[in-house]
Order: C-alpha cells, then structure tokens, then sequence
C-alpha cells in the first residue's frame, strides 16, 4: 500500500511539473529576435546619421536598462512603439521582417529581440555585430 501511495505522489508531481512547464512564461526565441532587430532596428538606424547599433556596444546591464526605460531617441520616443504590431503595420509594405511577424504578439517580439540583445551584448555568449 506504501508503495502505491509513493507511485502515485510521483505520478502527480511528475504530472503537475509537466504542467506547470507547458503553462510557464513564453520562452523567447533570439534568433526570431536577430532577425527583427537586424531587418527592421538596424535598416532604420543605418539611414540616420547615428548609424547602425551593434548589441555589442552594449552590455547586458546597458540593454535591460534601456528595454526596461523604454526611451529611445533620448526620450524623443518610445523602444515598445518600434515592436508593436502597429508599427509593423506600419512599415510591412517596405520591410519584409515586419510582415514576416505581423502578427507576432507585442510582448513575445519584445522578449525575442532582448533575448537577442542580451546574448549578443559586449558581455553576452555571442558578442555580435549588426551583419
């Protein structure tokens, strides 16, 4: 009888952490985020006299603290309004990323592009350069 109960408690832990992992927070893709940032930050950035920004010239501090500010432009602007859907709506016509992810939701395109930024960042497991 011990023994039953002790299958069956491992049984429903078992049970109970699978779900709790199917149901866990969206798990951000960096490599759908390197393609957005690349595609759409950078393309805007390389027509302006700032120039393309690598996530390498940034630690991961640096681009936590700048997603978590949500100022871009030195203020002029908000990061959350270039990954919005209705900014990909936006541009679709002349930027093939933002139709690509027309309707990704706001929130997963914001953690897939951090995710990108921190692991491309000067201190990341990737350094990388915009191209």
């Amino acid at each position: 009888m011990m023994k039953k109960a002790l299958v069956f408690s491992a049984i429903a832990i078992a049970a109970v952490t699978a779900f709790a992992t199917a149901a866990s927070a969206y798990d951000a893709e960096w490599k759908r985020g390197r393609i957005y940032y690349r595609s759409v930050c950078t393309s805007c950035h390389v027509a302006e006299p700032i120039g393309s920004i690598a996530p390498s010239t940034r630690t991961k501090a640096e681009w936590a603290e700048y997603l978590k500010a949500d100022a871009h432009a030195k203020g002029k602007d908000k990061v959350s309004r270039f990954l919005s859907k209705a900014y990909r709506a936006e541009i679709k016509a002349t930027n093939k990323a933002a139709e690509k992810f027309a309707d990704v939701a706001d929130e997963e395109l914001t953690a897939d592009v951090a995710a990108f930024l921190m692991r491309g960042a000067k201190d990341g497991d990737e350094p990388a350069s915009c191209n």
